[in-house]
């Protein structure tokens, strides 16, 4: 089993990479993840979805790797 951590993205990072960690975390398309999270925001008066971002933004570890290591011999 794969142990997969929560971390802020560097490779699908728009602002901050909290969206693109969520989708990496959950194996989703970041560009869904980030549509879903603008409609929720959007539906629930975009303050709420401002301060949520805003925190994940600093609880969230950034994420140190550069993606997978490919070994080509």
């Amino acid at each position: 089993m794969v142990s997969r951590k929560l971390r802020r993205s560097n490779r699908y990072k728009m602002i901050a990479g909290v969206c693109g960690g969520l989708a990496e975390f959950i194996g989703w398309d970041p560009t869904l993840v980030r549509l879903l999270y603008v409609i929720l925001s959007v539906f629930s008066a975009a303050f709420p979805g401002i301060i949520v971002y805003i925190i994940a933004w600093f609880l969230m570890p950034k994420d140190n790797s550069n993606g997978p290591v490919i070994d080509i011999d």
